[in-house]
């Protein structure tokens, strides 16, 4: 028998040990619900743990900003309706001025809230905002620029609007002119004399879809495919009033770029983005943009003319194309809408499939640890009984000594 050195309280005391750091770890894992509380636990479970919950995260904060976006499009659509319920009061009067019935007084009467409705228009397309960003000015349309370098003339021109087909790409227009109409005195745009190509060859030749067309209207150039494609161009600068025609169009570049739409970030991840196109909405767009006359404050503006039964029955047809303008946005956005509830969904079930991933990772299984918590519970407390009786094993070298 040996008193030196106590062998087996040593094997007893280790095994004291582990066991009571098994009771450690149960315990802290009990007290915060985890699996996983440091790196020693599971190194590779919680590198991929965390870069869940990085993913998680953005997840929940992809799905925020897909609603503020549902709420930026209900915002847009509501004063649209509003704009609508006024056209249609537009078209309305028109028919009313342009009924042979009404006198002149009638018609002075009439354009009065003809002007009234234009610029209350024109007010709520310019202060329709949304976190302090105005939505209906055409800040978050297709942006673009026209770069000419052999016509100097054409600088004046400027890119109007798009529709959402429009490639982002450069464009040529070269060959085309613009004359006036001899007997009804209108813009309109045509191949020069003597030209063998067609408006629709030059214009693909240019990089425009197959089968565009080109038509001109209150100086505004407007060409259209049927897919959609559409692409106005603003020549108010050019002032065709009183430039020699017909008007060369010659070595123009169009260089569209998609910079202006608006850019949701609906996903974990860099480019899961949603681009919102919100056109601009004004008289001019809408093409309502025909008489001059003097404000409250003595300025000019432009309003809808009726003063006429001419001009009322032109009104007619404005009106109508704005009718149907305001409709196309309205349905560009709702489908807009749609798509964003739809992402909103697919980010709901996303964040629910990984959320149950990451618990399978992290979470700690309450009843199993509860069970290893007991076990290695009453071990230590074994552990403890035995190393107590260890400890008295070299007293019974006293009874040798007797």
């Amino acid at each position: 028998m040996r008193i030196n050195y106590n062998v087996s309280a040593m094997i007893t005391n280790n095994n004291l040990a582990n066991n009571d750091s098994a009771v450690a770890k149960s315990l802290q894992r009990l007290s915060s619900g985890l699996k996983i509380n440091s790196a020693k636990d599971n190194p590779a479970g919680l590198a991929m743990a965390k870069r869940m919950n990085a993913q998680l995260m953005g997840l929940e904060m992809a799905n925020q900003n897909a609603s503020d976006g549902v709420s930026i499009i209900e915002t847009a659509d509501g004063a649209m309706s509003e704009i609508s319920e006024m056209l249609q009061r537009l078209n309305e009067l028109a028919m009313k001025a342009a009924n042979g019935v009404e006198s002149d007084s009638d018609r002075d009467v009439i354009q009065d809230e003809v002007k009234q409705l234009t610029e209350e228009i024109n007010r709520v397309a310019e202060a329709t905002e949304f976190n302090g960003q105005r939505l209906l000015n055409g800040e978050f349309s297709f942006r673009g620029y026209i770069d000419s370098n052999a016509n100097p003339a054409n600088i004046d021109i400027k890119v109007a609007s798009y529709s959402s087909e429009v490639a982002v790409k450069p464009y040529e227009i070269d060959g085309l002119e613009i004359s006036k109409d001899s007997l009804t005195g209108e813009y309109k745009v045509d191949v020069p004399a003597g030209s063998t190509s067609t408006v629709s060859k030059i214009l693909e030749d240019g990089g425009f879809p197959y089968g565009s067309t080109a038509s001109i209207k209150d100086d505004l150039l407007t060409i259209k495919a049927s897919n959609g494609f559409e692409m106005t161009l603003d020549l108010t600068r050019c002032n065709l009033e009183n430039v020699t025609l017909p008007f060369a169009l010659n070595n123009l570049t169009i260089n569209a770029e998609g910079i202006g739409a608006m850019r949701l970030q609906v996903g974990a991840n860099q480019g899961q983005v949603l681009e919102i196109n919100i056109p601009q909405i004004s008289l001019r767009e809408m093409g309502l943009e025909t008489l001059k006359v003097k404000d409250e404050n003595g300025g000019e503006v432009w309003t809808l003319d009726v003063s006429t039964e001419d001009a009322a029955t032109e009104a007619i047809d404005r009106v109508g194309g704005a009718i149907q303008f305001i409709s196309s946005v309205r349905g560009q956005l709702g489908a807009y809408q749609n798509r964003l509830e739809s992402t909103i969904n697919t980010l709901d079930i996303t964040s629910e499939n990984m959320t149950s991933a990451y618990s399978r990772i992290m979470d700690v299984d309450m009843a199993e640890e509860m069970t290893n918590y007991t076990t290695a519970q009453v071990m230590t407390q074994a552990a403890t009984s035995m190393l107590a009786q260890a400890n008295e094993r070299p007293s019974q070298v006293l009874q040798l000594l007797q």
